[in-house]
């Protein structure tokens, strides 16, 4: 009889169980949050899109390591885009319906035909130092987040770094510039503000285009030769910037005298160049590699320490697995923010998310907290601006590792803000939009 009574408890517990792996409970359910992770890590810019979906899926181990959001685990699905547009935008319209709490597209291309279907599905993109430079402006892009910088935040600072080599900005006159920039959206992105830069501090510019994805430069680079431009800044993403760096040996261009958008600036750039990448610079994203930082020391030890590392070790630290843990902690740190209006420990929806995200309050105090002092300075957002940062720094290659070379810079808003008004007001006016209002901002 008590085996009989043991053997039905047995069968009872097991069906128990059985129901709970194949179907959640209501409970369980409710208490994930599903991050979409847009990635590629095939195709001509895997060897810089691996790195950063490491990054980006170790910190959500991570923060589910901790307990996640205020009890709220951390659900994901990556998404292969190949870095193509309609990958993309197919990745998007298969993610979205699974309660998708935020997009990262890592993509300008990719953002600008979301930026487009967002605000019906009412998905925030976070395009954290990527995108559409206007779309700082959230009194017209309600749920665009370029968080922490933009392409014409980078395009400033370089002119400014520049600039103080040079003894000053009046210094700029009569110098020459070329700009080598990849022929999408992305490298388009830079033309604005070098060229406003141009108008008022009287430098010459010369654009060069590169087609996708940038293997052939040869006849670029024998342009650059023959007008001999005091500076190079490289708009480049990819294959291409390890191709520019060897093709400026080619022709004999000072590294020196080069400097990189931060897409320019990592390890795969420069690694396979040897020798010849010595002097290359790049401006950062305020963070460059940070080996040391108490935020990488953490995920080794709680990710990487126990076996749940998603790429190899080495990599933990790097420029690019930087940004893309940096950038799943925006998107984490936008939903317990949000979580903090709306409930602890409950799953928050696409739109109370992008409450949290337009009211980031990182102060110093909480960066320290998060493991990234000496990262990230303070990022704080708002109604009017979606970026909450204005900073970066210039680091260099020496062969071995990346070493910051300048003092910060800050982006001269007295030139930008009024370009990014007038873009996003012409933007507003092309797809007739309804600007927001400040009673929206309430909300």
């Amino acid at each position: 009889m008590k085996l009989k009574t043991l053997a039905t408890a047995a069968a009872l517990s097991a069906a128990g169980l059985a129901s709970l792996v194949t179907t959640p409970s209501a409970f369980a359910q409710a208490k994930e949050q599903f991050f979409p992770v847009l990635v590629y890590r095939t195709g001509a810019y895997a060897p810089n899109g691996v790195p950063w979906a490491n990054g980006y899926v170790d910190y959500i181990k991570y923060v589910n390591a901790k307990g996640g959001m205020n009890g709220v685990k951390i659900t994901y699905e990556e998404c292969e885009t190949g870095y193509a547009t309609d990958k993309g935008v197919e990745c998007y319209e298969r993610l979205k319906g699974k309660g998708a709490t935020v997009f990262q597209p890592l993509s300008t291309g990719i953002t600008f035909a979301l930026t487009e279907k967002a605000p019906n599905d009412k998905i925030p993109l976070i395009t954290a130092g990527y995108g559409r430079s206007e779309s700082q402006d959230g009194m017209a892009f309600k749920w665009n987040f370029p968080i922490a910088g933009t392409y014409w935040v980078a395009a400033d600072a370089l002119i400014q770094h520049i600039a103080k080599k040079e003894g000053g900005l009046d210094k700029l006159k009569g110098k020459k510039i070329a700009l080598v920039y990849h022929d999408s959206p992305f490298g388009k992105e830079a033309i604005p503000p070098v060229q406003e830069r141009a108008k008022i501090n009287g430098f010459d510019v010369q654009l060069l285009p590169v087609t996708a994805p940038g293997v052939e430069q040869k006849a670029t680079w024998l342009q650059i030769r023959q007008s001999k431009p005091d500076y190079v800044l490289l708009w480049g993403w990819g294959v291409m910037n390890s191709t520019a760096i060897k093709e400026a040996v080619a022709t004999g261009y000072p590294r020196e005298k080069m400097f990189g958008v931060w897409w320019a600036g990592a390890e795969p750039d420069v690694k396979d160049v040897g020798d010849g990448a010595k002097g290359y610079n790049a401006v950062t994203m305020q963070h460059g590699a940070e080996p040391n930082s108490k935020i990488v020391q953490d995920i080794l030890k709680e990710v990487h320490g126990k076996g749940q590392g998603t790429g190899p070790k080495e990599e933990v630290g790097q420029v690019l697995y930087m940004r893309g843990m940096m950038s799943a902690m925006f998107a984490v740190e936008g939903v317990k923010r949000a979580q903090e209006k709306y409930g602890k420990g409950k799953v928050m929806t696409g739109e109370q998310t992008r409450w949290g995200l337009e009211n980031l309050a990182l102060d110093q105090k909480k960066l320290d907290t998060l493991g990234f002092a000496g990262v990230l300075r303070p990022i704080s957002t708002s109604c009017a601006d979606h970026m909450g940062a204005n900073w970066a720094r210039v680091h260099t290659w020496d062969g071995k590792k990346w070493n910051f070379t300048s003092d910060w810079l800050q982006a001269d808003e007295t030139i930008l803000k009024p370009m990014v008004k007038a873009a996003a007001a012409k933007y507003v006016a092309e797809k007739k939009l309804t600007p927001r209002t400040p009673e929206d901002c309430k909300g």
